[in-house]
């Protein structure tokens, strides 16, 4: 089988689907595999050292996708030069990427309508089986170490304590919302930088995680059910969404910088931090709303952009592991060696649908919709 590694066209993209140490494995167990020129450029894996490790280097881009059997790649498909990329791929192929399918169903249909089986891997379940493939995880991480880097560097003050000849400064007070795989690398950066850290979370099985790294767990004291069979936080209903408002603003208020990663798969990002807010928070502190690709978390951010409102800067940063492209790169082309192996055996490829991991990630096959959730978000509408 062919095994094609496209260069990514994302403007904002810097990572490669495939490293040369991945390729060497795919090689020894029997697959072909086709990079196309420059596609770890921006990684700093070089066309030499993929070939090295047996792959075939094409500045072809047609025929990459033409003669590929199995295309790895970070970003969902798009347009490319008028010619939508979903166009490029043979029917029956096999796309393996970050879809979120959930978001944008247009491209769903597209991919089923020319009949090519794709694989979601940002809806790999958080299971403990799949844990040596869960991209979302490995990304998240590096996404919450940036995430306070950026904060850091556009914070007025410093971050830790200092005592000086001029006299004592106090540490910063940071406040992460939600604490997800990225809100707890986002802790524990901060705490290594010596900040005074809180966490926020509707979920509080993970109090013990965040107090772990050595922060305060804010509790918001919810009864039943607070999140799904992923570990994913739940929708909240109007009261409890009134309560946690009042109790985020609150904190709000005593912070310097903010990190916020509130994220509910499939759906709008809960706004948590809302205009008013903002206006009352201390002047020159921070916001990095790591949930601006989905409507962000505070009422001011935009995407792509940093903003000045109130004498608080808001960071609207998108695609946050791109800019750790050599780590970020390492980490999804292992993830998603790992989750291809689950089907590529002995020289065959498989697809077991009753297979937990395969149920979950697969989308789009013989021109049916086959995951469910996904299945009614088209139904629905969506992008």
């Amino acid at each position: 089988m062919n095994v094609a590694i496209p260069r990514e066209i994302e403007d904002s993209e810097k990572r490669v689907a495939a490293i040369p140490e991945t390729v060497a494995k795919m090689v020894a167990a029997g697959l072909n595999v086709e990079v196309e020129s420059g596609a770890g450029e921006h990684a700093h894996f070089t066309d030499s050292e993929y070939e090295k490790a047996g792959a075939k280097i094409t500045k072809d881009t047609a025929a990459l996708y033409l003669n590929a059997d199995i295309i790895l790649k970070i970003q969902r498909p798009l347009m490319s030069g008028g010619v939508h990329e979903v166009e490029m791929i043979k029917p029956h192929a096999v796309l393996i990427s970050m879809l979120s399918p959930l978001i944008y169903t247009d491209l769903v249909q597209k991919l089923s309508a020319r009949g090519i089986t794709s694989f979601a891997v940002d809806l790999i379940p958080r299971t403990t089986r799949a844990q040596r493939m869960d991209i979302l995880s490995s990304m998240s991480s590096i996404a919450g170490y940036k995430a306070v880097l950026l904060a850091a560097s556009a914070y007025a003050k410093l971050i830790p304590m200092m005592t000086t000849s001029a006299g004592t400064y106090p540490p910063a007070k940071v406040l992460v919302i939600g604490a997800g795989v990225a809100g707890l690398q986002a802790i524990a950066t901060a705490k290594r930088m010596g900040a005074i850290v809180e966490a926020f979370d509707t979920r509080p099985a993970v109090k013990e995680q965040v107090e772990s790294l050595g922060a305060k767990f804010v509790e918001l004291g919810l009864s039943g059910e607070t999140e799904d069979k992923g570990g994913y936080a739940k929708e909240l209903s109007v009261d409890a969404h009134k309560k946690e408002a009042e109790l985020i603003a609150q904190h709000a208020r005593q912070a310097d910088i903010i990190i916020t990663t509130a994220l509910i798969p499939g759906k709008e990002a809960p706004l948590l931090i809302p205009r008013e807010v903002v206006a009352e928070m201390k002047k020159g502190s921070v916001i990095v709303d790591m949930a601006v690709e989905q409507g962000g978390n505070c009422g001011f951010s935009r995407m792509g952009e940093t903003v000045l409102e109130h004498g608080i800067t808001i960071i609207g940063a998108t695609n946050l592991p791109a800019t750790v492209p050599v780590v970020a790169s390492q980490m999804y082309a292992k993830n998603l060696w790992n989750f291809l192996s689950l089907m590529y055996q002995n020289k065959e490829f498989k697809i077991d649908r009753a297979d937990d991991i395969i149920k979950a990630t697969l989308v789009t096959k013989d021109k049916e919709i086959t995951n469910e959730a996904v299945r009614a978000a088209v139904m629905k509408g969506g992008k």
